[in-house]
């Protein structure tokens, strides 16, 4: 009996290790965002997204909205931005252009 309880127990944990990784893993796509200016204030809200900033620029986990709509909320809160990435991957020039339209 102790020996069942032992092996249901691995295997629940095991289970819940294996898809609890995979779906943080999916879930924590990371803004980051480098500053033509450093940020007034070291946090702030822009989209109900809280972004955290320093010398190097700010970062933020990705919202529900796209990119498209979080990168101009941020440029209308701290300025012109160098670079915005999501997950690793930096909007195309012409996106970042459309971004900084609404930087302040």
């Amino acid at each position: 009996m102790t020996r069942l309880l032992t092996l249901s127990l691995l295997a629940f944990m095991l289970t819940a290790f294996l898809f609890g990784g995979t779906a943080f893993a999916a879930g924590a796509s990371q803004y980051r965002a480098e500053l033509a200016k450093p940020a007034a204030a070291s946090r702030l809200v822009a989209r109900d997204i809280i972004w955290r900033c320093g010398a190097a620029g700010c970062v933020a986990v990705q919202g529900h909205s796209r990119p498209a709509v979080d990168c101009p909320a941020l440029a209308q809160q701290v300025g012109t931005l160098i670079s915005f990435t999501v997950g690793g991957v930096a909007l195309a020039p012409a996106e970042l252009e459309k971004c900084n339209g609404r930087a302040r």
